[in-house]
């Protein structure tokens, strides 16, 4: 029943998709603009990139780019299944009708769908197995990426990149727990294992010596990431994932677009924040 649900949610999912694709072929499409990033390679898995060169692409073959990247479900011949590749882009529609619209209300509803259908499976083995069997070759995070769109006439529309933080807030005995079994471990890049140990050791003692009560959390930084800021006023703003091409409705020749520009790391950027770490090897910090 579950590989049954699965198979015709995406179903339902797909077709939408590609009715999406057809609409859009045949739309008023006053501008289109893909930005095209590296292929993303075996390799680039474990280390964060600090350069990333963006291909600016325009006109028909831009849309062209932006329905592929709206159908990117599969891992075919790709490197990396790990890392999903980004495709940030801009499509500027006429749909006085509201047709595109709901066409992408229905296209992330059914996205919703597929997700929830997948995660009435509770184990995540078993989960696995249920949506490779039922779409084989399926990156499922792919499945799950909203299009995201503006149908209100924003100030602009901006790209920039973005570096978030994964938390997770947890309690000292836990941080003992995942201690302790990292004193377990052997880790490879270290040749000397009892310096390893004393590291660990020398982590445990300073989490140990925090009151029972203590909040911890652990805040680690993921990659850089495309991001599309929409702006009304200087209070009135939002940003959302530039992960797949986002589709600005109706839109008003006023309104500022910008570009996305390579990305350089910074190191000494102003507003960067020294973090004090009570771990730095897991970027376990006390906060209050």
């Amino acid at each position: 029943m579950n590989k049954f649900n699965i198979r015709s949610t995406f179903d339902i999912l797909n077709e939408h998709i590609n009715q999406l694709c057809h609409e859009l072929t045949e739309a008023d499409i006053k501008k289109a603009t893909f930005y095209e990033l590296p292929d993303i390679k075996k390799q680039d898995e474990e280390t964060a990139p600090t350069n990333i060169a963006v291909t600016k692409i325009e006109g028909e073959k831009a849309l062209s780019k932006c329905l592929d990247a709206y159908r990117d479900l599969y891992l075919n011949d790709r490197e990396s299944g790990k890392l999903l590749q980004r495709f940030p882009g801009l499509l500027l529609v006429n749909d006085p009708n509201e047709v595109i619209k709901s066409r992408v209300n229905a296209v992330n509803l059914a996205k919703e769908n597929f997700k929830n259908a997948i995660l009435e499976i509770s184990n995540n083995d078993a989960r696995f197995e249920a949506v490779h069997s039922a779409v084989p070759n399926l990156m499922t995070l792919a499945a799950y990426r909203k299009i995201h769109s503006e149908s209100i006439t924003p100030y602009s529309v901006r790209f920039t990149w973005m570096k978030k933080h994964a938390t997770r807030v947890l309690s000292k005995e836990l941080a003992m727990e995942m201690l302790n079994r990292s004193s377990l471990y052997s880790n490879p890049r270290m040749i000397d294992q009892e310096k390893w140990q004393q590291l660990v050791e020398q982590e445990k003692y300073r989490v140990s010596s925090l009151s029972e009560n203590a909040k911890l959390r652990i805040r680690r930084p993921t990659r850089v990431t495309p991001e599309v800021n929409v702006r009304y006023t200087a209070q009135n703003r939002y940003h959302v994932s530039a992960a797949l091409p986002f589709i600005l409705f109706n839109p008003n020749p006023d309104t500022k677009l910008g570009e996305l520009s390579h990305f350089t790391q910074k190191d000494d950027h102003p507003r960067k924040r020294e973090y004090n770490f009570l771990v730095d090897r897991i970027y376990l910090e006390r906060f209050k």
